[in-house]
């Protein structure tokens, strides 16, 4: 009897030397140390912030050392953060941390690899006039579409192909999973007509997940406007002077509208409805170009009149302007 009990002992002080052991193990895994990296994937010299937080240990009261490649910085009782500029494009920062616990030392090992990306955009279905030099602008309802351009280099020097890399791509911070995938650099959206703004961003990785980086752009939206402009039979439409209000009109003329920023592309797309006032009475174009106006002034009279266009996308109902300019004779 007496010699089952002296085994029963001996097990159980066993099983509570395993149980501290295991505990201390728990307690000292690097595991337990997570690391948050700001930005994750930043772009070259930019300012990074690395902070360590534990769900086993009160960070607070140990010390912590911190290294810059191999060369001891900063250190302290509680130093849970620490930052640092990002190198050069294709270059690295190995920054190591170590945790003093308890127990036992943990080894916290981070490499801060930046990289460059630009993101480019432009609107697939808005209309802007022959030598416009502006960027055509996104109504409500246009379809957008976004390149991503990211310029990794490798340990090598190399630049990595952007066709061999994997994108992730986000619309308003929601992951878009059919836009995603290798080799799609590219993405297309239409904007949502409750929204006067989408953020659309993407990260960008090479196979082996060694290389990333990521960028994102806020594309906002404009309202159609019209302008008017003034088409000469022998000059063409003279594109470089807007036809201020009270505009003076000499025997006949014709003006030509740009109804700038509206979808579809092609302004001849019978989509788009034309309607023509003249003092608020409504005039049909006696040309095929819809866009067209031609004035006459009659001998003898004089006064001014009020030219108004109002345009309509018959299957965008926000894709709707108006126009008007006040015409001297």
């Amino acid at each position: 009897m007496r010699l089952k009990f002296l085994s029963l002992y001996l097990i159980t002080a066993l099983a509570i030397f395993a149980l501290i052991s295991i505990s201390r193990i728990n307690a000292a895994s690097s595991s337990s140390i997570l690391v948050n990296i700001v930005p994750p994937n930043p772009a070259p010299y930019e300012d990074v912030s690395i902070t360590l937080n534990s769900y086993a240990n009160n960070l607070d009261t140990v010390l912590i050392k911190w290294s810059l490649g191999g060369k001891n910085v900063s250190s302290g009782i509680g130093k849970k953060s620490f930052s640092l500029t990002a190198p050069a494009a294709g270059s690295e920062s190995i920054v190591t941390a170590i945790i003093f616990l308890p127990e036992d030392s943990v080894e916290k090992r981070m490499t801060v690899r930046p990289n460059l990306m630009t993101l480019l955009w432009q609107a697939n279905d808005s209309y802007v006039p022959p030598f416009y030099k502006g960027k055509a602008m996104p109504g409500v309802g246009s379809e957008i579409k976004v390149v991503a351009m990211p310029e990794i280099k490798t340990g090598s020097g190399s630049m990595v192909n952007p066709k061999n890399m994997t994108y992730s791509w986000k619309e308003d911070y929601t992951n878009n999973v059919e836009g995603s995938g290798y080799g799609k650099n590219s993405f297309v959206y239409i904007n949502d007509y409750l929204e006067d703004s989408n953020s659309i961003g993407v990260t960008v990785s090479t196979i082996d997940q060694t290389h990333s980086s990521e960028a994102s752009v806020n594309i906002g939206t404009v309202e159609p406007k019209i302008l008017f402009y003034r088409h000469d039979n022998n000059l063409g439409t003279i594109w470089e002077k807007v036809l201020a209000d009270f505009h003076r009109v000499q025997d006949t003329e014709i003006v030509e509208a740009a109804p700038y920023f509206i979808s579809p592309k092609d302004i001849r797309n019978p989509t788009l409805l034309w309607s023509w006032f003249i003092n608020d009475t409504q005039i049909n174009t006696p040309v095929f170009r819809k866009n067209v106006m031609p004035l006459q002034v009659e001998s003898g009279t004089s006064g001014i009149s009020r030219l108004r266009l109002r345009i309509e996308n018959q299957y965008k109902i926000f894709q709707t302007t108006d126009g008007e300019i006040n015409l001297e004779f």
